[in-house]
């Protein structure tokens, strides 16, 4: 099949990682891809595709908001398109209009699919009642509580919602990467377990919290130290309650400019512990590809593609203690944290990989090619 997919993120988010990592697989897997992304994202968005393995991109204009000019000329280039392609998948909402619109012009449609990246709920009005129930001829959700949503506002038959977690590269985020370039780059000594988070500094992301546990976990005399990789608006904030809870020594914080992948290597225990649903959860699926023990918090994702014990460790969100608990029986239970990780590798290469995510939608697209768009 020709696939068409279209993303008009500004920067390299999880709607845009999601639809470089499928377009990747797909190509794999023998279909051909075009990407078209944001025209002005080279650095952020176009790079990072083609590095990801995209071989053929394209650009839209994809303005935020209504854009006469660039919005005409985007319709006129999908309407070029829809000629060539067997299936258009949008990511985002000004694509998914852009589509149902061109589609509506022309005298080739083709099957529209829109993945919803966000927990955020569509309102029910009429405008999205027709783009939903009647251009669209499936949504793809990355959770089973986004599809529920859908199901609830009845803005699409069961049928044509279909949940498909996961995405993650498979290949790059491996169990056999060696730990040693961070745990060196950190000073941390053999024999100290290195307890990681990775994600962006963000109220959500619970940072904060991981900080409340390991000063619980210092405060017992545990040897342990932390990694916080990555960056952004809160970095101040937990730096500053790095040193009020007295833990300088022993968190470190490390730049997103490092390799993702080799940071997470090093991680003896890896944390995501958000606040509340974030969608996606990239960063989780990321862990479970490396085989990295997990301990998870009970929000979004999480709790839908994990069974507590068995290849994770789940806790309520926001707590610290039971948090402090989790790590500490990692800690003193090395063959669970062994076991949890080959556990969480064998469901990624199972269920959550990018190729398998690529497998359950190129089987779509085929059920809808018979389809009118």
């Amino acid at each position: 099949m020709k696939v068409l997919q279209i993303v008009s993120c500004r920067g390299w988010s999880s709607d845009a990682y999601w639809a470089a990592r499928v377009s990747v697989e797909l190509e794999r897997a023998g279909h051909e891809v075009i990407l078209a992304c944001r025209r002005g994202t080279e650095a952020r968005v176009i790079d990072r595709a083609r590095a990801a393995g995209v071989r053929r991109i394209a650009t839209l204009t994809l303005a935020s908001g209504v854009d006469p000019a660039g919005d005409a000329a985007d319709l006129r280039r999908l309407r070029e398109w829809l000629g060539e392609v067997d299936v258009v998948h949008a990511h985002r909402g000004k694509e998914h209009w852009l589509a149902a619109l061109a589609n509506r012009l022309s005298r080739t449609p083709r099957p529209l699919v829109r993945t919803r990246h966000i927990v955020q709920p569509v309102r029910a009005h009429a405008l999205n009642r027709w783009l939903y129930g009647k251009a669209t001829a499936l949504v793809v959700t990355v959770s089973e509580a986004i599809r529920r949503q859908y199901l609830a506002a009845e803005l699409a038959e069961p049928d044509r919602v279909v949940a498909l977690p996961g995405g993650v590269d498979a290949v790059e985020w491996r169990p056999d990467r060696s730990a040693r370039p961070l745990r060196t780059s950190l000073g941390v000594p053999d024999g100290t377990p290195l307890i990681g988070l990775l994600g962006g500094f963000r109220v959500m992301k619970g940072h904060a919290v991981a900080l409340e546990a390991a000063a619980r976990l210092a405060a017992a005399g545990r040897t342990m130290h932390v990694a916080l990789v990555g960056g952004g608006a809160m970095g101040l904030t937990i730096r500053t309650l790095r040193v009020r809870l007295g833990l300088a020594e022993r968190v470190s914080i490390v730049d997103g400019l490092v390799d993702p992948a080799e940071a997470v290597a090093a991680f003896d225990v890896a944390l995501y512990v958000p606040l509340e649903s974030d969608g996606m959860s990239r960063v989780l699926f990321e862990y479970l590809a490396a085989g990295r023990p997990v301990v998870a918090s009970r929000v979004g994702l999480a709790p839908e593609v994990l069974a507590d014990g068995d290849n994770a460790l789940l806790v309520p969100a926001g707590e610290s203690g039971p948090l402090a608990a989790a790590i500490e029986r990692l800690l003193d239970e090395p063959a669970l944290g062994r076991r949890l990780g080959a556990a969480a590798r064998d469901l990624v290469e199972r269920r959550l990989s990018g190729a398998r995510v690529a497998e359950a939608l190129a089987a779509r697209y085929a059920g809808l090619r018979a389809r009118p768009a």
